[in-house]
């Protein structure tokens, strides 16, 4: 019999003797008619990867095609909304099924009954082209919604709506195509989930993402529009540095994708994100938040559908001229999900059991990101912070490996420095970031002599580094004063620059020009005690004038709104250094 299944293997589906279905087409299967895609055709069977839980269903019962691919519902109301994998609303979801995801939910993923302020922005008669915006509505109190014409449709406006309150799904507009056909737009448009949405071009990776966090904003910056990956084993604060990057980076909105965690944590990071207040406006966080959870114990095939869903999101409020940071959490439990279904389709396994087009899904994954110009001549950005957990912090496993391939910017956690409650716990050595020349002119903007402070702070941890096998050696008496200078100095960076607490009202969000004031008295404070150690002045007479320990700590001591301070520190240390 067609179109029904023949073979059932956890959440791959195959049915036999058809050729009613197309690659990639989102059927229904089984008589819940779970939401599935077809992922493989050929004469004999078409395979189906279902992205809800498969128990229950029977060889024999029915696939219905759908003739589109699995598509992103567009509009308002995803913002500070909580989504599965396939973007079903869980929240909907717990009341109408209590607290267990159902099969064959048919929610639909914004709210049709909320009334929105819309006001529209064109009129009859006006010419429209594929991204131009035609209403807007206040979505949160902090983010306006702005309606476009899907990307490749194009024509003129023959009926424009009153502004007024409108349902999601009421016509707002009606647009006559150069082919006569007529089509009503409402306010939401849909999208194929693995397709890039278009843009005009592509803009250089020239301005950071500021974050607040010293040793990512100085030493290890990432783009805005760029892309940047955080391995790091159990308990190293791969969270901790992406809940901390949410909180306090330049972004407009953030897209925080729970990527087959665990379902306990990923509730604590709900919760959390509900709990925190936005420090530049003022208001709850997920006002300006998106959050996509899909855990461990949820179907595989949705975990790898979630990453999509969230990359679609982001891709479409950038269109909108908004900034958006992904935070995804985390890609290794995606690459499982992969290795899962690949097992299942009986696929040749590669490395560790991984598909071998695991690269290649990495790289689809990585580069919808960027600084771009839309379509609408705006200018918007996808930067994306993709989580790894290499098991027992092996960062030569395959998908640590080849997330290094892709991305440019690779903070490394630390499993010591974690343990020694050294937050962000990022390692200098073992971590780099590519976009160091393409944010020189930028930083130096801000000040001439910011990437000369930043490179040597950068050459005393390298030298700190070298020094530390000698010392482990031969220990540390045996260095002469100017090496123990280097250790005492990389000390002041480690612990009073790099090290950063997250509960201080100081520290846990500080501004570039900061940054750069407290480069600057770790620099003269080693310069000035490296000319006195030329002239004969022992480094014990230079430590006992207390100069470290308040350099240290000066992290606390300057308020953010105190800037004026440190030309005390610096006077202070020509005074008693000379």
């Amino acid at each position: 019999m067609e179109n029904t299944i023949y073979s059932i293997n956890g959440p791959v589906v195959r049915a036999a003797n058809t050729k009613d279905f197309s690659m990639l087409e989102m059927v229904y299967v089984g008589e819940k008619r779970l939401i599935g895609e077809v992922i493989g055709v050929t004469d004999e069977f078409t395979t189906v990867q279902v992205y809800e839980n498969t128990s229950g269903i029977k060889v024999g019962e029915p696939i219905c095609g759908s003739g589109m691919p699995v598509c992103a519902n567009l509009g308002p109301g995803i913002i500070s909304n909580i989504f599965d994998g396939i973007e079903r609303p869980l929240r909907d979801m717990v009341k109408d099924n209590g607290a267990f995801v159902a099969e064959g939910s048919r929610l639909f993923s914004l709210d049709e009954e909320k009334l929105y302020d819309v006001t529209v922005t064109v009129k009859a008669g006006d010419k429209l082209c594929g991204g131009d915006i035609y209403c807007t509505t206040p979505e949160t109190p902090l983010i306006v919604h702005k309606c476009m014409l899907p990307p490749d449709l194009s024509g003129e406006v023959i009926f424009a709506a009153e502004n007024g309150k409108y349902r999601v799904n009421d016509v707002i507009i009606k647009l006559k195509t150069a082919g006569g056909e007529v089509k009503e737009l409402t306010m939401v448009q849909r999208w194929p989930i693995k397709k890039a949405r278009p843009i005009k071009g592509r803009k250089p990776s020239d301005r950071p993402l500021i974050t607040g966090q010293r040793i990512i904003d100085t030493l290890i910056p990432i783009a805005k529009g760029g892309t940047a990956a955080i391995p790091g084993g159990f308990g190293t604060g791969k969270t901790v540095t992406q809940h901390q990057i949410a909180k306090w980076c330049d972004a407009d909105i953030i897209v925080y994708i729970g990527c087959g965690e665990r379902g306990n944590e990923m509730t604590q990071v709900l919760e959390e994100f509900g709990e925190l207040i936005d420090p530049k406006s003022n208001r709850p966080l997920t006002d300006r938040t998106v959050l996509i959870a899909n855990t461990s114990n949820m179907p595989v095939a949705a975990r790898e559908a979630s990453i999509y869903t969230g990359i679609t999101l982001a891709e479409y409020y950038r269109d909108m001229g908004y900034h958006i940071a992904i935070m995804a959490d985390s890609t290794s439990r995606w690459a499982e999900a992969l290795r899962e279904i690949s097992g299942r389709l009986e696929e040749m396994p590669a490395e560790e059991g991984f598909p071998a087009y695991l690269p290649s899904r990495l790289s689809e994954f990585y580069e919808r990101a960027g600084y771009v110009d839309n379509l609408n001549g705006t200018e918007g950005s996808v930067t994306i912070i993709g989580a790894v957990s290499p098991q027992g912090s092996d960062f030569s496993e395959p998908v640590t490996q080849n997330t290094k391939r892709f991305v440019r910017c690779f903070w490394a956690l630390d499993k010591s420095l974690a343990y020694a409650r050294h937050y962000p716990a990022i390692d200098w050595n073992s971590s780099y970031s590519e976009y160091i020349e393409d944010l020189a002119p930028y930083y130096n903007a801000i000040s001439p002599d910011f990437t000369e402070l930043r490179q040597e702070m950068a050459d005393i941890l390298q030298e700190e580094n070298k020094l530390m096998e000698i010392v482990k050696l031969i220990g540390e008496d045996v260095l002469p004063d100017d090496q123990k200078l280097t250790i005492e100095t990389a000390r002041v960076i480690r612990v009073g620059f790099l090290q950063q607490n997250a509960h201080h009202a100081e520290d846990t969000y500080v501004p570039l020009e900061k940054q750069r004031l407290m480069m600057k008295v770790i620099s003269t404070l080693y310069n000035k005690s490296l000319d006195a150690l030329k002239i004969g002045i022992p480094l014990s007479q230079i430590l006992s004038t207390g100069l470290f320990e308040k350099a240290v700590k000066m992290k606390y001591d300057i308020p953010n709104s105190r800037l004026d301070l440190f030309s005390d520190y610096l006077s202070e240390i020509d005074e008693k250094i000379s």
